[in-house]
């Protein structure tokens, strides 16, 4: 039986721990100070320690050092608020397994501690067959085998619902519509689905809607036949031919046009196809999975998307939160970037710096996941040491928080002192309104300026004709 050293000052922490963990077949000890921790650890061997990472008498990182200096075979992973996560992933670089943040969920404790116990297992129990065993990525530990390997698990409440909604709906054969900002991963989201279904091995075929005109959106659907119109040179199987069995993904769906939309619906509907200028119909066996950045219920009001072929999508739908909702993500994606990037590019950048921890996790990511790998890459490309450092970062990144935490003060503060000063009630709505749209840019006035449907010079004279800011 595995044995479990819990350190953590709340008594009610300790004891819900030491329940779960010894239903779960382990047997559990629970130090309420960093000093008793170690007294216990004295006392008996323990195969890995859970450490609350703020002690009354001492806190992680010390308790990191005095436990791989005396104990080095034991696991250590790090419990941890939101707020001190840039730390913990200091202390995993010092040797920690990994971290877990509060909230506590059972199920991600229990599989973390389960992957910790194998992986020191590997290293200290069993060198001989395993000498170049190293301590798995989070990403990598994370992962289920199906995912695939773009698909990365994140640590926060939104990414565990999303992994549950994935697992949820992928043995069906559901249509699903994923939403979500650009750039968020909904192609790898569909791509997950598609390997956890049982049409694993069959086609996985992606298709971006948003760049097909008019013209050629039937062939690239339907495919055609050789001499069916001018420039017809050779017979073409169209996307959901050549997805026939498997799964086909259309991305930016909101932008196909009306007379294709009906196409579609019939396609939908009946299950059958029919390439231009044949009059043979191929049967379908075709999962579809749609993704978009728009409102498609806005689109059906205003006309542009049709609602009965929404609903033939909108069997089960899935939202892709942005990246600035996934704080405890940021870095764990960032590692996992930093790793392919030295793949591709024979690099062996260790990590990042302080500074750049700070950085992104203070940056608002508005290109989501496909920015940060983009500057990733770049980063990895530029960093001459160990470590990548700020000067490698792209500079509206690297100035960001000082301008933005400088311009929220100003705003802030006028927004304190003024509000009392405005005169009616349309100039309060109109401040509130203006308010509202540059917390939610982060003070970026070009945006705020285009959804508020204004020019940039009209938003600097209603900023100052209501005293908000400069």
């Amino acid at each position: 039986m595995k044995k479990i050293l819990i350190v953590d000052d709340e008594v009610s922490v300790g004891l819900l721990l030491s329940k779960f963990l010894t239903r779960n077949g382990f047997e559990v000890a629970a130090a309420t100070s960093g000093a008793s921790g170690m007294e216990y650890l004295q006392q008996g061997n323990f195969d890995l320690v859970l450490c609350d990472f703020r002690l009354e008498d001492t806190d992680g990182r010390e308790m990191l050092k005095n436990i791989k200096s005396q104990y080095p075979q034991t696991g250590v992973i790090i419990i941890t608020g939101y707020s001190d996560i840039k730390m913990a992933v200091e202390l995993i670089k010092m040797g920690a397994y990994d971290y877990i943040t509060k909230p506590l969920y059972p199920d991600e404790i229990l599989n973390t501690i389960n992957k910790a116990i194998e992986t020191h297992h590997a290293l200290f129990e069993e060198p001989q067959q395993q000498p170049a065993a190293v301590r798995p990525s989070k990403s990598d530990a994370d992962k289920p085998d199906l995912l695939g390997s773009e698909f990365v698990v994140g640590k926060s409440k939104a990414s565990r619902e999303l992994l549950k909604q994935i697992e949820l709906v992928a043995p069906t054969n559901y249509s699903v519509i994923i939403l979500g900002e650009s750039g968020t991963g909904k192609e790898s989201v569909a791509k997950s689905i598609h390997l956890n279904s049982p049409r694993r091995d069959e086609p996985f075929i992606a298709m971006d809607c948003g760049s097909l005109t008019k013209e050629l959106a039937q062939s690239e659907f339907f495919g055609h036949e050789k001499g069916s119109f001018t420039g017809a040179l050779y017979t073409k199987i169209g996307h959901f031919e050549m997805a026939n069995g498997g799964t086909l993904f259309l991305d930016e769906v909101g932008n196909l046009s009306y007379d294709i939309q009906a196409a579609l619906l019939r396609t939908v509907q009946e299950r059958k196809v029919k390439r231009i200028g044949s009059t043979k119909e191929i049967n379908l066996d075709v999962r579809i999975i749609v993704a978009t950045n728009e409102n498609l219920t806005e689109g059906i009001q205003k006309g542009k998307f049709r609602e009965d072929l929404y609903h033939r999508f909108n069997e089960f739908s899935i939202f892709m939160p942005p990246l600035r909702d996934r704080e405890s993500d940021i870095m764990l994606l960032a590692e996992h970037f930093l790793r392919i990037s030295n793949q591709e590019l024979g690099r062996d950048v260790m990590g990042f710096s302080d500074d750049v921890v700070e950085c992104f996790m203070n940056y608002r990511w508005p290109g989501n996941i496909r920015e940060m790998k983009n500057v990733i890459r770049r980063a990895a490309l530029l960093t001459e040491g160990d470590m990548v450092q700020v000067k490698a970062l792209p500079l509206d990144i690297s100035t960001y928080t000082k301008s933005v935490v400088a311009e929220r003060a100003v705003v802030e503060e006028t927004a304190s002192v003024n509000r009392s000063d405005l005169k009616n009630a349309a100039l309060e709505a109109e401040y509130d309104t203006i308010l509202r749209v540059l917390r939610e840019v982060n003070f970026n006035k070009s945006k705020a300026a285009e959804i508020l449907n204004i020019d940039r010079k009209t938003l600097y004279n209603k900023m100052k004709a209501i005293n908000l800011g400069k």
